[in-house]
């Protein structure tokens, strides 16, 4: 499945004439692989010793082409970090208040609420984010 899913973002790397380089397939693949929400600098050290030559920059721009494309959400938090989520399909996102996990959940999607909110506003909506805040089950048990 998950291979599956890099092959169909490659894919659209094709079709958007961008060449596939073994950092950019690296990024991707990571961010395919591993649903932690990671930040650029969290994929930079996990693929440094892949890529001894590779620089923070590179992530960061890889990462901003492919959410361009819309293969990659970037989730901003105020001042942290950005966290980047591969997104092939609209999903939602639980995050611990202790820890900051932050957790995918699927829902059916909220279209309704962007068009109430375009009345509402007089906005023209383009897209909806919805993030739930709690205690994940790991920080429960511990408390």
């Amino acid at each position: 499945m998950e291979n599956e899913m890099v092959k169909d973002a490659i894919s659209k790397l094709k079709e958007a004439n961008i060449r596939i380089t073994p950092q950019r397939y690296a990024v991707l693949e990571y961010l395919v692989e591993y649903h932690t929400h990671p930040t650029a600098d969290e994929i930079y050290r996990a693929l440094e010793s892949r890529f001894p030559n590779m620089s923070v920059a590179t992530v960061y721009n890889n990462l901003r082409m492919l959410t361009e494309l819309g293969l990659v959400q970037e989730m901003k938090y105020g001042d942290a970090s950005s966290r980047f989520d591969f997104s092939t399909h609209r999903h939602y996102h639980a995050i611990c208040q202790n820890c900051g996990k932050i957790a995918d959940f699927h829902y059916p999607s909220l279209d309704d609420v962007e068009i109430a909110a375009g009345r509402l506003t007089g906005f023209d909506i383009q897209d909806h984010r919805l993030e739930v805040y709690g205690i994940c089950p790991e920080c429960q048990e511990k408390m």
